[in-house]
C-alpha cells in the first residue's frame, strides 16, 4: 500500500466517482457486525467476505456495548474494536465505519445506552444539552482511537457515517446534526470522507451540507426513481446505496424473512452497471446473544428474534449459501475477485435428546439473584430508576384485603414494559404483555404475596420518537384498588449462572412439572468430533438459555418463527469435559423436559406449522412487504 502521505480517498464530483490514491474506485461492500459474532470467528467471516469479491466491510459501533456506565469503557475481548479493524486489514478489506451515536441495527435501544434514560426528561437524538454532553464525552473517547486507522493515516477506514437514517426520526433537528458534523471534524480532521445514509423519504431531514449524501433501499424498490431523488441532494459524485437489503429481520410471532436470490442479484447487477458503489446489508447477520436484541414499534411492540440470520449470503453459522455464490458471480462481471475457493460449511454436530433437571423456581434463588436486597417504594419504579439496564426485575407486594372471587388485575395505560409473569404465593397465574395481554383474574387472601417478574424484551431500536422505559410504568390495579408498597428486586441472573456453572447442584431427578419462572439444567460431555450446532427446545415455552455460562439469548418456541438457537463450536468443551446448559423457563415446562442439538437450524416455523428453513430455497417470503428503511 502507498505511504501514508500519498494515501487518499476522495469524491471526484466531475466524473461521478470515488478516487482511491488518485485512481477511479468503486466499493462493493458488505455489512458484518463484530458484536454479533464471537471474536474467535471474526477472521473466518471476514475472509469469506473477501473471497466473495468484496473490497470493503461496513459496520456499526454500538455505544451501549462499550460504555456500560457513564465514564466506564470496555474495549476488551469481543468488544476490541481495534482488533476487529486489524482483522479486516488482514483480510484486505477497507472499512466503512458507522459510529452513530444512534445505529438502529435492530440492536437494544439502537445502540444508545439505557443509562441515558436515568434523566427521565431527556430528548434522545436532538440538541438537548444532556444528550449532547453524553455524546461528546463518548466520542472524545472513541474517535481518537479511530484516528490512526483513517485511510490517509495509513489505516483502512475510508469513510465514516454521521448518525444513522436521521431523516426517519421525527425530531429533524439540524442543530444536532451540525453539532455532530463539527465534533467529527474536530476529532478526525478535514480529510476523512463523512457521509449520511437515509431511506428515500428521509433525505430531507437526514442530509446535511458538507456531508456526502447516500441512500438505502432493497431489491423490491424503484432504483431509478430513488437515485433520481438522491441526485436532488447530491447532484455530482458517485451514486451510493449504503444498505442494499439481501434479506430482512425477523420479529417473534411472524414469518422468517427471505429475499429471493434472483431479486437480490438483479438489483445488484443493475446498480453496478450504473457505476454505483454499494454495501449489502447484511452480508453476514450473526446473532443477538444475551439481551441485545432491539424492537420496533409498528402500531404495537415487536421485539426482534435472537437469530439475525437475515437470509444473508453468509448464514448465521458462517456458512456460504447459494445467495453468496450468485452474488459473487455478479461481482466478478465488474471487478476481479480473489482466486481460490470459498471455504466449505463448517462441521456441524448433533447430540441428544438430553433430559434437563429442575434446579428450583426463580423465587427460591431471590437472595442470590439480588444480594443487596430489595428497593422499597410506595409506587413501582422503572428498571432505569434502579439502574437495571437489561434482563429481569421482580416486583413484590402483599394483598391488603381478601379477594375471594376472581378479580380483574391489570396495569393502566399499557404500563407493562414488556412482559409480566404474575404469581400469587409462588403459584404462577399467567402473563401480561405490552400491547397484547392486558388483564388476568386473581384471587388471594389478605397478606398473600403478589410477585410480578418483569422482562425487558429489548428497547425500541426504530419506529419511535419516545424513550422506551422498562418495568411497571404505572401501579397495577386489583379490582378497584391501586396496589402500593412495593419491593423491587433487580436480578443479576447471569452472575448466578456463571457462579453455578462449575458446580453440580443437588437436584430433584423426578420434578413435579411446575409452571412460572423456573431454572433447569444438565451437564453433558461431547466425545466425538466437535462443531457448531443448533439448540432445539421442543415443547418449551419461552425463556433464556446459557451454555457454559455464556448467555445464548432468548428462546420463544411457542411464538416462533425461530425454533433453534445457534451454538458456536468455540463455546463448547470437547473430548469428554462436561458442558453445562441452564434454562430459565418463564412460563410452562414440557411434560418431558428434554432438549437436543441439531445440525441444521429451524428459523421458520411456529407451533402450528413446521417448515425447515432451507438455505437453497429461492423464494420470496409471503410475509409483509419490506419496509424501506429501518437500520
Amino acid at each position: 500500500m502507498p505511504e501514508a502521505d500519498t494515501r487518499s480517498f476522495v469524491v471526484d464530483r466531475e466524473n461521478d466517482r470515488f478516487l482511491l490514491d488518485g485512481a477511479p474506485f468503486r466499493y462493493v461492500s458488505g455489512s458484518l457486525h463484530y458484536f454479533r459474532v464471537p471474536r474467535v470467528l471474526w477472521a473466518d467471516r471476514l475472509f469469506k467476505m473477501r473471497m466473495s469479491g468484496l473490497n470493503a466491510v461496513q459496520f456499526y459501533v454500538p455505544w451501549n456495548y462499550h460504555e456500560p456506565e457513564p465514564g466506564v469503557y470496555n474495549f476488551n475481548g469481543s468488544r476490541d474494536l481495534i482488533a476487529f479493524l486489524n482483522e479486516a486489514s488482514i483480510a484486505n478489506l477497507l472499512v466503512i465505519l458507522r459510529p452513530g451515536p444512534y445505529i438502529c441495527a435492530e440492536w437494544e435501544m439502537g445502540g444508545l445506552p439505557a443509562w441515558l434514560l436515568r434523566k427521565t426528561e431527556i430528548h434522545l437524538r436532538t440538541s438537548d444539552p444532556d444528550f449532547l454532553a453524553a455524546v461528546d464525552s463518548w466520542f472524545k473517547v472513541l474517535l481518537p482511537k479511530l484516528y490512526p486507522w483513517l485511510y490517509h493515516n495509513g489505516g483502512n477506514i475510508i469513510s465514516i457515517q454521521v448518525e444513522n437514517e436521521y431523516g426517519s426520526y421525527k425530531a429533524c433537528d439540524f442543530t444536532y446534526m451540525r453539532h455532530l458534523a463539527g465534533l467529527f471534524r474536530a476529532l478526525l480532521g478535514d480529510r476523512i470522507l463523512l457521509f449520511t445514509t437515509d431511506g428515500p423519504e428521509g433525505l430531507k431531514c437526514g442530509s446535511l451540507r458538507g456531508l456526502y449524501t447516500t441512500v438505502d433501499f432493497g431489491p423490491a424498490d424503484n432504483m431509478t426513481k430513488i437515485f433520481a431523488l438522491l441526485r436532488k441532494y447530491e447532484p455530482h459524485g458517485p451514486l451510493v446505496n449504503s444498505e442494499y437489503y439481501t434479506g430482512w429481520l425477523d420479529y417473534w410471532g411472524q414469518n422468517h424473512s427471505m429475499r429471493s436470490i434472483s431479486a437480490v442479484t438483479k438489483g445488484l447487477k443493475k446498480m453496478l452497471k450504473l457505476g454505483a458503489s454499494v454495501n449489502m446489508y447484511m452480508f453476514h447477520g450473526g446473532t443477538n446473544f444475551g439481551y441485545w436484541n432491539g424492537a420496533d414499534d409498528k402500531g404495537r411492540f415487536l421485539p426482534i428474534t435472537t437469530s439475525y440470520d437475515y437470509d444473508a449470503p453468509i448464514s448465521e453459522a458462517g456458512d456460504p449459501t447459494p445467495k453468496l455464490f450468485a452474488v459473487r458471480n455478479v461481482i466478478s462481471e465488474f471487478q476481479e475477485i480473489p482466486l481460490g475457493p470459498i471455504p466449505p460449511p463448517s462441521p456441524k454436530m448433533m447430540l441428544g435428546p438430553l433430559t434437563l433437571y429442575l434446579d428450583g423456581d426463580l423465587l427460591t434463588f431471590l437472595d442470590i439473584l439480588c444480594p443487596h436486597g430489595p428497593i422499597h417504594s410506595v409506587l413501582p419504579v422503572t428498571f432505569e430508576a434502579v439502574k437495571q439496564d437489561r434482563g429481569f426485575m421482580l416486583y413484590r407486594t402483599y394483598l391488603t384485603h381478601t379477594v375471594s372471587e376472581p378479580t380483574q388485575f391489570w396495569v393502566p395505560n399499557n404500563g407493562v414494559h414488556d412482559r409480566a409473569y404474575v404469581m400469587v404465593d409462588g403459584e404462577f397465574q399467567g402473563v401480561l404483555e405490552r400491547n397484547m395481554r392486558h388483564q388476568l383474574f386473581l384471587i388471594g387472601k389478605i397478606g398473600a404475596r403478589l410477585d410480578i417478574l418483569l422482562e425487558n424484551m429489548g428497547r425500541l431500536s426504530f419506529g419511535s420518537n419516545s424513550s422506551d422505559f422498562k418495568g411497571l410504568l404505572e401501579p397495577p390495579v386489583l379490582g378497584q384498588t391501586v396496589l402500593t408498597q412495593w419491593l423491587m428486586f433487580p436480578l443479576n441472573i447471569d452472575k448466578l449462572v456463571k457462579r453455578w456453572f462449575p458446580l453440580p447442584l443437588l437436584r430433584s431427578s423426578h420434578p413435579q412439572v411446575p409452571s412460572g419462572p423456573t431454572f433447569y439444567s444438565t451437564t453433558f460431555p461431547i466425545l466425538g468430533e466437535g462443531g457448531d450446532t443448533f439448540l432445539f427446545l421442543p415443547g418449551w415455552t419461552k425463556g433464556q438459555v446459557w451454555i457454559n455460562g455464556f448467555n445464548l439469548g432468548r428462546y420463544w418456541t411457542r411464538q416462533g418463527p425461530q425454533q433453534t438457537l445457534y451454538v458456536p463450536g468455540p463455546l463448547l468443551f470437547f473430548g469428554g469435559t462436561l458442558n453445562k446448559i441452564t434454562l430459565l423457563e418463564l412460563e410452562n415446562v414440557p411434560p418431558e423436559p428434554k432438549i437436543q442439538f441439531l445440525d441444521k437450524p429451524i428459523l421458520n416455523s411456529t407451533l402450528h406449522k413446521t417448515y425447515i428453513y432451507s438455505l437453497s430455497a429461492d423464494t420470496q417470503s409471503p410475509s409483509e412487504p419490506m419496509e424501506l428503511s429501518g437500520h
